[in-house]
């Protein structure tokens, strides 16, 4: 197969475009598109950049951007980093201190249930013999008022409502102004998502994360209903979204790299 940059400088030529017709596209600048076609790595900001310009060059000039992605890969002899393995959780639990042992109890002072009951039988017997004695129904009324006050049931406490709009998952909603080359996955590890040119705006939803990588700035970028500062420019851009909100992704492997 041939080289990678006469790969793409082939392919150009081929759809009778110039370097500025490819910026135009890719919204790659200049410099980093011929350093792409003479492959001098070294002028590249990074290799998750080089991968990153490679996939949108590719798609731009109509080649499969996963092939020249893969022979870069070999060439360049890139290590991917192992991914992190779940250590196994003991089913034994910690042993507490002894000073944190159950200590016996001391036996308190026996409630005085029948002292109270024998209080509420008093007052209820000194009301009928009241009404009996006055020789009135009021005093019966009375008693059978009191009495039913007393043991009507208590309304049971309302049970707290679940504030409406409560958040389930996260959403990522990106809206470019011109096609984007766009990959989101889950998280490290995670199968992707998506793939390919964004052309007009979309929303993505997970339960916990989202990850995506642009190819340029120049999107509206909303993460869980609120709009995030992106500064438009021809640069490659790293999002990750939880519920706690979106940050850039500034450092360390980007989404799907």
């Amino acid at each position: 197969m041939p080289p990678i940059g006469d790969t793409l400088r082939e392919a150009r030529m081929r759809q009778r475009l110039d370097i500025v017709d490819v910026e135009e596209r890719t919204k790659i600048r200049a410099k980093y598109l011929r350093a792409l076609e003479n492959e001098e790595w070294g002028l590249l900001p990074g290799p998750t950049f080089v991968r990153t310009f490679l996939r949108t060059y590719a798609e731009a000039v109509g080649l499969d951007p996963h092939v020249l992605v893969e022979e870069y890969r070999a060439a360049s002899d890139e290590v991917e980093e192992p991914e992190p393995q779940p250590q196994p959780l003991s089913n034994r639990r910690p042993r507490r201190p002894r000073s944190e042992r159950r200590r016996p109890r001391t036996p308190g002072p026996p409630a005085p249930l029948a002292l109270l009951g024998a209080a509420v039988v008093a007052v209820i017997a000194f009301l009928i013999i009241l009404g009996l004695v006055g020789g009135g129904g009021g005093g019966k009324d009375k008693a059978a008022s009191t009495t039913r006050t007393s043991t009507a049931p208590r309304k049971a406490a309302a049970k707290p409502k679940r504030a409406p709009g409560a958040a389930r998952g996260v959403t990522l909603r990106i809206a470019p102004s011109v096609p984007t080359y766009v990959c989101i996955d889950s998280g490290d590890g995670s199968p992707r998502v998506f793939e390919g040119i964004l052309s007009q705006a979309r929303t993505f939803k997970n339960g916990g994360e989202l990850r995506a990588n642009l190819g340029k700035r120049s999107v509206k970028i909303t993460a869980n209903g609120k709009p995030m500062p992106v500064q438009d420019s021809a640069d490659p851009l790293g999002v990750r979204v939880t519920k706690a909100g979106a940050q850039e992704i500034t450092s360390g492997p980007r989404p799907c790299a």
